[in-house]
């Protein structure tokens, strides 16, 4: 049962959220029938998207009312929480969608259907557009991952006594995300970033950086939170 506590966060959040998923279609449709410079929508949207990110993500640390109460770990527990759904949602959409399509999306620069890939594309990563093995590879690893994720939340929210396998996935995930995406970030900076657009802040700093940025940050999150909570359900498992 939901803690009453935690409804008027999780509205925010749904909130915060439902603005960044209704941006891209928007986007999509500014550009292609309102005419609308494509850069210049693609930097709006990124905006949207990295800073409603973390907004959702930081959303348990604000003064709510209701979450006056709330100790300390408990909010950290509500931002990983929230954190599973937005990054294995991610993966089995949009980085699945890539990588099934890949071959589509390059080619179809002009096509609205593709706009949500080539808006990051444009500026924040052109490997995407290239598809090298690597990039590949790593989303292949993204997608098992998110498989990973969502098996581990079913067993979270539905399975009570395999809490401790769930605590388990979500570790395991977290130590992907931060070797995919350290390896991620350091294969470009290594190379010069010739798939970055370097001359303009927005690309570079938002698209590229910023946006990217939850995936190494967050799993950290996430591996603090799993050893604090492991504990107690070693104990849980002694007892019986």
């Amino acid at each position: 049962m939901q803690n009453p506590s935690f409804v008027a966060l999780h509205r925010l959040q749904a909130f915060l959220l439902s603005i960044v998923v209704l941006a891209f279609p928007l986007a999509a449709v500014l550009v292609f029938d309102g005419g609308f410079d494509r850069k210049a929508v693609a930097d709006v949207l990124a905006c949207v998207y990295a800073f409603g990110l973390y907004a959702v993500f930081l959303a348990p640390l604000l003064p709510l009312p209701s979450l006056a109460s709330i100790k300390r770990f408990q909010r950290i527990e509500q931002m990983v929480l929230v954190w599973f759904w937005v990054t294995y949602i991610t993966h089995c959409t949009w980085e699945l969608g890539w990588l099934l399509l890949h071959d589509m999306i390059a080619n179809g620069r002009d096509n609205p259907l593709f706009y949500t890939w080539w808006a990051y594309i444009d500026g924040g990563d052109y490997r995407y557009a290239t598809a090298d093995v690597t990039l590949i590879v790593m989303e292949i690893l993204s997608v098992g991952n998110g498989l990973i994720g969502l098996a581990a939340l079913y067993l979270w929210l539905k399975k009570p006594l395999l809490r401790y396998r769930a605590l388990l996935m979500f570790l395991a995930t977290a130590v992907v995300h931060l070797y995919s995406t350290s390896l991620y970030f350091v294969g470009e900076i290594m190379h010069g970033l010739p798939n970055v657009d370097t001359s303009r802040f927005l690309d570079v700093g938002i698209k590229f950086v910023l946006a990217n940025s939850p995936w190494l940050l967050m799993p950290i999150l996430v591996i603090y939170w799993v050893c604090r909570r492991l504990p107690d359900f070693v104990a849980d498992r002694a007892d019986h």
